[in-house]
């Protein structure tokens, strides 16, 4: 929403600027997706590593109590 506010102040201000944001953004857009996948991806693997790591522990303090 706030991008798209922006777009609109950038429209009354500059609206050939604009414009050429507007065929830009999907292409931009495009081009990010492969990181933010791979970011995805790797957040995935370290919470793996960080389950892994703490499963001793957590089978050592045993099952939790539900009051």
């Amino acid at each position: 929403m706030l991008t798209f506010l922006l777009w609109c102040i950038l429209l009354i201000f500059c609206w050939p600027l604009a414009l050429v944001f507007l065929v830009l953004y999907p292409i931009v857009w495009l081009l990010l997706l492969p990181f933010r996948l791979l970011g995805i991806a790797v957040e995935g693997v370290l919470e793996l590593l960080k389950a892994i790591i703490f499963l001793p522990a957590r089978i050592l303090r045993g099952p939790r109590r539900a009051w």
